[in-house]
């Protein structure tokens, strides 16, 4: 239904838990090497539990990569704490691209800039961010709210 793509990420629970989500919402997960652990990880199974191997991913060498594999209408939308748009602000259409940045550090500022008008956030307050699978999580079932 929708796309979830995972630039670097760093944690195997939290990739594992993003699986799942996305194999509970029919979406394809989407990662971007390089990658802090490896796809035979205990951790990320243990997270992803038995459904690991069900979930339909696709890995890139990059997110150029990714780009230029997709069509040219593909629309994207970037996921930070860098700026003021909040998510439920967007009407989401099946097979929009959520990408989100590794744990650490987020998404890239070269590529937050050269995107700015499709940055998207989750307002918060007393909290500088939220982990990755939670953030994934608020993001992409609004998405799959929309389509109901």
């Amino acid at each position: 239904m929708f796309n979830v793509v995972l630039i670097e990420p760093e944690i195997p629970p939290n990739t594992g838990n993003i699986g799942r989500l996305c194999l509970a919402t029919r979406s394809t997960l989407h990662l971007v090497k390089p990658l802090g652990f490896s796809l035979d990880d205990r951790e990320l199974k243990r997270a992803g539990l038995d459904y690991w191997e069900e979930v339909p991913l696709q890995l890139w060498d990059s997110f150029d990569a990714l780009r230029r594999a997709q069509p040219s209408d593909t629309r994207y939308y970037f996921l930070t704490t860098k700026s003021n748009r909040p998510y439920y602000q967007v009407k989401f259409q099946k097979n929009d691209f959520l990408v989100f940045g590794r744990e650490t550090k987020g998404l890239a500022e070269c590529l937050l800039a050269e995107n700015h008008d499709i940055c998207l956030t989750i307002p918060m307050h007393g909290t500088r961010s939220l982990n990755l699978a939670t953030a994934v999580a608020i993001v992409l079932f609004e998405a799959v709210r929309q389509q109901r």
